[in-house]
């Protein structure tokens, strides 16, 4: 045998080790998309403690928990609707009129903390199955469907509320219980992060376990097929907007205890932290991949360079660049995945 020869099927071995890394790289990923989001937020609490030991003390790490929040649960409802190739632009305006109409009755009519508790619950499932009905039995895209409901949420919060803001103190105190403090060990916490992690293992448990689960990654994955094999697509469609729009309702619930008040500016930049929280977390864009661990995680990370970011004394803007980056990086990532897999 020659030398060349031998070279060459060496440079062919070596290719070939190349590629199945690759593959099981992609594999990895493919099966499992919290990882590369659970390894990118081990490097940034890795890092920014590195810059200010601060960032890993108990008072920093429960600030993180309690901001990332209402982001987390609203990214809830935006991962079930991405997991069936969809987007939900009124993610924000859905939970803000939840918020104010519950805010409204409760102070100006009367109305019992429960039941305005529940009023917003019920304004949110409402505002999910409006966007539903546009997206399943109307055939409208979500991305224009959900753009008008957006508009349209938004104004009716306003003209609710005249665009004033109602402080917790003039609300029943029921209202306000999502903030109330709930130590655990060193980390101080409140309400609202647990009920916020009670939906995860809810919802989890039902994407991972249920039939209805299921047919939401095949709607999905390919609608077309998954109707062909008898689901029924539109009813699928319909029931992901509605539970989306019933988490909605209760991120409502939990921002009043959050923010000390019902206001219509509560949560300006939810519709896009929502879908970068999704985005970041591994999901797809492209639908029938992903899920909620991923996206607590890319909420979590958004976080982190916040409050990382101000503590090493660096400019906002950065944080906004770095997310930015995140975002073109995970996508190009899916991008891979998918090709890969072809």
């Amino acid at each position: 045998m020659s030398l060349t020869t031998t070279n060459i099927r060496t440079v062919d071995g070596l290719a070939g080790q190349r590629q199945s890394a690759s593959r099981r790289v992609q594999h990895v990923l493919h099966t499992n998309p919290w990882v590369s989001p659970l390894v990118i937020l081990v490097l940034s609490i890795a890092i920014f403690t590195i810059i200010n030991p601060a960032f890993a003390q108990p008072r920093a790490i429960s600030l993180l928990i309690q901001q990332t929040a209402v982001i987390a649960a609203l990214g809830i409802g935006q991962t079930l609707v991405i997991l069936t190739a969809g987007i939900d632009l009124s993610v924000g305006a859905v939970s803000i009129l939840a918020t104010m109409l519950s805010a409204v009755l409760a102070q100006d009519a009367g109305l019992p903390g429960w039941v305005a508790i529940l009023v917003g619950v019920a304004t949110g499932t409402i505002g999910g199955l409006f966007n539903g009905f546009l997206v399943s039995k109307l055939k409208l895209p979500p991305f224009i469907g959900t753009l008008g409901t957006l508009s349209i949420f938004t104004a009716i919060s306003l003209l609710l509320s005249g665009g004033r803001s109602i402080q917790a103190t003039d609300l029943p105190a029921e209202m306000s219980a999502g903030g109330e403090r709930v130590p655990i060990g060193p980390l101080d916490l409140n309400v609202g992060v647990l009920v916020v992690i009670a939906m995860y293992i809810v919802v989890g448990y039902a994407l991972s376990q249920t039939g209805w689960g299921r047919h939401v990654y095949a709607v999905g994955d390919d609608a077309e097929a998954a109707r062909l094999s008898g689901i029924r697509v539109n009813r699928v469609l319909l029931s992901v907007y509605a539970v989306a729009g019933l988490i909605y309702g209760i991120a409502a619930w939990v921002l009043i205890g959050r923010a000390g008040a019902a206001t219509p500016n509560g949560i300006v930049d939810a519709n896009l932290a929502s879908i970068t929280a999704v985005v970041i977390g591994g999901t797809s864009l492209f639908g029938g991949r992903g899920g909620i661990i991923g996206t607590v995680l890319g909420a979590l990370i958004i976080q982190s360079f916040t409050i990382g970011l101000s503590l090493a004394g660096v400019d906002d803007q950065f944080r906004v660049l770095a997310v930015g980056f995140l975002v073109i990086f995970a996508v190009a990532a899916d991008q891979w995945i998918r090709k890969v897999r072809s």
